[in-house]
């Protein structure tokens, strides 16, 4: 087991001890709990070397790949920098009170949540300056989400595949910039780093989230740029219409990608989130200079989700590059801004 020290010295983090991060948290207490998952629950936090709050993963070891998980995430993070991905700020690797192996990342906290939760929650925070997300806001979030696969996929280190990207992995700042985190699953594509192990390759079929796996995945297929291409589609058709890929609509016969299909063009405005369909900027002031207005939306929203189906679609090859959608993701923002 890696000691904090050596993760520290590795990875160029500031060291941090199980200590700082119980006291931090109130000692893990629920009142500081923000999110869980499969790995890991998540906690916001103070420390003294940094300012602003932190977001502290503590990964459950007693769940099965949650150490593998860890170690990803470190080594990932610990080599890409970008606007737009979750920026780890330490990491621990230590026991707890009780002499049990604890294992711990620390990232910026972002204040606005998840996308997922500002997609779904029905109740309206009164005191949030963003309770829906409007049409504008959903474009450039999903441009921020574009460039930074284009950066993974094309830029970074070696090439990195996300591998599970899904609107809860989607985290907003103060500012609404969106940044994509959890990197428990990602893989390195190509350079020296590429060969996959055979414990890997076994598995990559249930790499990522039911929903937004790709078929190719489940059919034993080796981790890709294009399979995050597919997650990204249903992620922009989530967005689109409010409903997810595992929703009771959708099942044998019918997905989220064929419900959308469908209705493009004609019956778009039947299939997506009814706030999409209200003008407003992104300071939500209702726009009123541009005449036809409507027609305009709506031709944005075909736009849109013409993207989303053209990135999930059931083969890899035929599935829509990551240049091509900040290309046309930039003509729909313009349309609408003029």
């Amino acid at each position: 087991m890696l000691s904090t020290t050596s993760l520290a010295l590795q990875y160029g983090y500031v060291k941090i001890s199980y200590e700082g991060l119980h006291q931090a948290t109130n000692g893990f207490s629920s009142s500081n709990l923000v999110g869980t998952g499969s790995f890991a629950s998540v906690y916001r936090g103070t420390l003294v070397n940094f300012e602003r709050p932190v977001a502290i993963k503590v990964l459950n070891l007693k769940t099965r790949g949650a150490s593998k998980s860890f170690m990803a995430e470190c080594k990932a993070l610990g080599k890409i920098k970008h606007r737009n991905l979750v920026s780890i700020l330490t990491c621990c690797s230590s026991v707890d009170y009780k002499g049990n192996d604890f294992k711990a990342i620390v990232f910026e906290f972002m204040s606005n949540g998840s996308l997922e939760t500002l997609l779904h929650n029905t109740i309206e925070d009164s005191e949030s300056t963003n309770p829906s997300l409007n049409l504008i806001q959903r474009i450039n979030i999903a441009l921020d989400v574009a460039f930074a696969l284009d950066y993974l996929h094309n830029d970074s280190w070696e090439g990195v595949v996300h591998c599970d990207i899904k609107p809860s992995n989607v985290l907003l700042d103060d500012d609404m910039v969106a940044h994509l985190g959890d990197f428990g699953l990602s893989r390195v594509i190509h350079g020296a780093a590429s060969q996959i192990s055979s414990d890997q390759a076994s598995s990559s079929a249930i790499k990522g989230t039911i929903g937004y796996i790709p078929p190719e995945y489940g059919a034993g297929g080796s981790v890709s740029a294009e399979g995050d291409m597919y997650s990204y589609g249903v992620l922009l058709l989530e967005m689109l219409t409010e409903k997810k890929p595992t929703d009771h609509l959708f099942g044998e016969g019918l997905s989220l990608h064929m419900f959308c299909n469908m209705a493009i063009p004609d019956g778009i405005t039947k299939i997506v989130d009814s706030r999409l369909l209200i003008p407003f900027d992104e300071g939500q002031r209702r726009i009123t200079q541009q005449q036809n207005m409507e027609d305009t939306i709506r031709e944005c929203l075909v736009s849109f989700g013409r993207i989303g189906v053209a990135c999930s679609q059931e083969f890899p090859n035929q599935r829509m590059s990551i240049k091509d959608v900040i290309n046309e993701l930039h003509a729909i923002k313009q349309k609408l801004s003029c």
